[in-house]
């Protein structure tokens, strides 16, 4: 019955998020608006059309104070636009403040009427969908306070220098962009600079402002940085030892199960602990990866717990490649939809052979790699020394054709770490040098699942499928009974659509993915999992509504690193340094996130 309640509590958040999906968007945008009016109507000395001139009724200073307070009232909107698309509740509390004091500075500085009314009608439909806006705030770090500072101030000092530009007539004379860089950031720490102005009224408003700024950032940093920090969500050491407990015991269910232990993500658990989901949120999506871990009657559990904590934050929660099985099951249970996503290459090691026509262009390519001399060994991680599996790290990152490392549902991102014994390893040498590897991580007792492909660029050509055909030769020794290849999205499309015989539309959707191929490598990737004959079967992409599904592919592209937006970065200023096992060796292994 509790069960039941909860199960019905939870679609009952989920169907109203889908009933009013646009109140928080609008409300967003608006106060994005909002935010760039004030900004601009503070600085700008013609920017609006006064009824009255309030400065005959008031001293000046209250309306130069009243004109500071406005742009720092719209900087603040400007902050929380996104925050309120995303129905923080923290984020509308603000709004709430923000637009209620908004609306005396608009009367106290020039009686702008029709602003207060905006600002007015804004804040009377703030707290008429107050119920819109229930997510709790995300985990933070104190890090967050040096970031949000270097953006405070870069966007403190564009604002004072556009102040000096609208107002460029009132300057005693025509100054350069040093001088006008140097008094705006002087002006930061209430220090005037080389600018001077024919008013006084002009002077005393551009030195409130920006000492209102500068005061602003500081506060802001120091607050960002004293406020008691959440640690980045991530997998404790005692999730880990839960995590391998259900592997050990229900590992042999998913090829994938093994990448739930990835570092850079969070795990939740049903009440029962016999199950949990593993995920990582991106850009606002609560992205899962594979099946639920653990025993599939307790799924349901955790699945529910997943879909109430989305809720609570409202993430938009999604999986990307889950079974055939998996996909029912949260379908069922979290009222999600599904769509097949591609198929997984799989290897049956005692019928793999290389003999017959099917096989002919892989057995050439093998026996003439074979012929330049390379040799093929497979061994378990636990075999090697720490020092041979450090060097192994170290070329796999040289080999990298990129500084980024990709991966999230189908990748580890180590090598050699405490816990991984059982990960496999293919090395391809010759003459004693390392031209190639594979790594391999466990799929139950008896089966492999391929983690990570590296190569020297310069090694004869055909180098990694002579590396499967021999892995998978040598797999029998170490008890391996199957072996799970990459993982080839729309596989499906791309057989039927070269066919004779094809629609039209299977064929523009084949030519879409073939242009896309261009920087993804997706037909690539099918044609050699396809040359090895092996057995496919399906996996799905689950997602909420249509509506929602570009945002979770562009949160899946960038949770795979496929796709990698700009960041600032200064010299001297480095990210939070990852989390490392009180276990783990040091080493000059490069990090994998």
């Amino acid at each position: 019955m509790v069960e039941t309640d909860r199960r019905d509590g939870a679609a009952e958040q989920r169907e109203r998020r889908r009933l009013h999906r646009r109140v928080p968007q609008v409300a967003g945008v608006l106060a994005l608006l909002t935010g760039i009016h004030d900004v601009i109507g503070g600085i700008s000395p013609g920017w609006h059309n006064r009824w009255i001139e309030i400065s005959e009724l008031v001293p000046g200073a209250v309306t130069d104070v009243a004109r500071t307070g406005t742009v720092l009232a719209g900087i603040l909107l400007l902050m929380l636009s996104h925050a309120l698309r995303r129905r923080k509740r923290r984020a509308w509390q603000a709004a709430v403040v923000l637009l209620a004091v908004s609306i005396v500075l608009h009367l106290f500085r020039d009686l702008l009427i029709i602003e207060s009314v905006i600002s007015a009608a804004m804040l009377a439909a703030l707290l008429y969908t107050r119920a819109e806006f229930y997510a709790v705030g995300d985990p933070r770090t104190r890090w967050r306070a040096l970031y949000t500072g270097v953006l405070l101030t870069a966007g403190s000092l564009g604002i004072g220098l556009l102040f000096l530009q609208l107002n460029h007539r009132e300057l005693t004379r025509g100054y350069g962009f040093t001088d006008r860089w140097q008094s705006v950031f002087l002006g930061l720490f209430g220090i005037n600079g080389p600018v001077e102005f024919m008013t006084d009224r002009r002077g005393d408003l551009f030195a409130l402002v920006m000492g209102g700024l500068g005061l602003f950032t500081a506060l802001t940093v120091v607050y960002l940085f004293l406020r008691p920090a959440e640690p980045v969500v991530a997998l404790s050491d005692e999730d880990e030892r839960r995590l391998r407990c259900l592997l050990d015991r229900q590992g042999h269910r998913d090829s994938l199960g093994y990448f739930s232990l990835r570092r850079d993500k969070s795990v939740i658990w049903s009440s029962s602990g016999k199950a949990c989901v593993t995920y990582r949120v991106v850009s606002g999506v609560m992205l899962a990866g594979g099946d639920p871990l653990g025993d599939p009657e307790a799924w349901p559990g955790a699945i529910q717990e997943f879909m109430a904590e989305a809720d609570r934050h409202a993430w938009v929660p999604a999986v990307m490649g889950c079974s055939e099985l998996g996909a029912e099951v949260w379908v069922r249970e979290g009222g999600l939809d599904a769509i097949e996503l591609g198929d997984e290459a799989f290897i049956d090691v005692a019928e793999f052979s290389l003999d017959g026509r099917a096989m002919r262009n892989v057995r050439q390519m093998v026996n003439r790699v074979s012929r330049q001399g390379y040799q093929v060994e497979l061994k378990r991680e636990k075999d090697f020394t720490q020092a041979e599996l450090d060097a192994l790290w170290s070329q796999a990152a040289a080999w990298r054709g990129t500084d980024t490392e990709r991966g999230f549902s189908m990748a580890l991102g180590r090598v050699g770490e405490p816990g991984d014994e059982e990960c496999a390893i293919a090395t391809a040498r010759r003459n004693g040098d390392l031209h190639a590897f594979l790594h391999f991580v466990p799929w139950g007792p008896d089966g492999l699942s391929l983690d990570l492909m590296r190569r020297d660029r310069a090694a004869q050509p055909g180098l990694n499928d002579y590396m499967i055909a021999e892995a998978i030769r040598l797999s029998g020794d170490l008890g391996v009974q199957r072996i799970s290849l990459n993982f080839a999205v729309f596989r499906a499309v791309f057989e039927r659509g070269e066919r004779v015989g094809a629609g039209p539309v299977l064929r523009a959707w084949r030519g879409l993915l073939l242009f896309l191929s261009r920087w993804f490598q997706l037909e690539s990737l099918y044609k050699f999992n396809a040359k090895f004959q092996p057995t496919w079967r399906p996996r799905f992409f689950v997602y909420p509504s249509l509506n929602d599904a570009p945002r979770i592919a562009l949160a899946a592209l960038e949770a795979e690193a496929f796709l990698v937006w700009p960041r600032l970065r200064l010299p001297g200023l480095l990210p939070p340094p990852a989390r490392r096992r009180a276990t783990d060796v040091p080493g000059p292994r490069p990090s994998a996130h």
